[in-house]
């Protein structure tokens, strides 16, 4: 009878938020994990190779192996980006910022892996999500995040609406997060479709030299001026 091949396991690898050094927010563990990983499965590969010589770079960078992972990618290829775990090689999974498979494509080949019976080590790192949640002053102990909201004006409005009354019904706080160019525009949506009592966190550059976080009510933030243009931002809202 034929051996069962011995797989490898698959590492979903955190990085930074932006340009800081990688050792001030990212445990040992994960420079460990990089040093034995010679496959990687990133969402861009000029700045994957560059985080991983940030990180170790005594890595010799010929022996990477990167497969991109991203919204361009066939579903076709996700079977073939997991094969190594299957020939017994560990794979690293990493985001383009934070940590992989949350608010990230990366799931899918997480989901991949456990279908597979591949182990998945997740480890660990800085999630602007939950940093923002700390930060916020708000209901830790029941929040949703939301992804994006709609583009279109009445769309994003109702939605907006929508959240701010769940918010109220369940004693739950809400999460959502905008393309960075269109953040200014976000926060004069916010104040128009928002009542005035409503609670707005604002979390700016979290774990960077520049990092914001405030929260006020929305009454509070119309007096406020705050410039969020190119900056990742979460938005988190509580009605009470």
């Amino acid at each position: 009878m034929k051996a069962t091949p011995f797989k490898g396991k698959l590492y979903l690898i955190p990085i930074t938020l932006g340009e800081s050094d990688p050792l001030d927010v990212l445990p040992q563990t994960v420079k460990r994990a990089i040093d034995f990983i010679d496959d990687f499965i990133v969402e861009n590969e000029k700045t994957a190779r560059k985080f991983i010589k940030s990180i170790a770079p005594e890595k010799p960078q010929p022996s990477l192996r990167l497969s991109t992972l991203n919204k361009h990618t066939e579903t076709s290829e996700h079977e073939q980006m997991i094969k190594p775990c299957l020939e017994g090689k560990n794979i690293g999974l990493m985001s383009e910022a934070g940590c992989p498979g949350v608010a990230d494509p990366g799931a899918v080949i997480v989901k991949i892996a456990h279908e597979r019976g591949i182990q998945v080590v997740p480890l660990v790192g800085p999630s602007s999500i939950l940093l923002a949640m700390m930060g916020s002053g708000m209901n830790g102990q029941s929040f949703a995040f939301n992804g994006y909201l709609p583009i279109d004006k009445s769309e994003k409005k109702q939605a907006l609406k929508t959240f701010e009354k769940l918010s109220l019904d369940k004693n739950q706080s809400q999460l959502f997060i905008e393309t960075p160019y269109r953040n200014n525009k976000l926060i004069e949506d916010l104040l128009q479709a928002l009542q005035p009592s409503t609670l707005l966190c604002i979390a700016c550059d979290l774990t960077l030299p520049t990092e914001y976080i405030k929260t006020m009510k929305v009454a509070e933030w119309k007096k406020t001026k705050v410039d969020l243009h190119n900056r990742p931002a979460i938005f988190i809202i509580h009605k009470t």
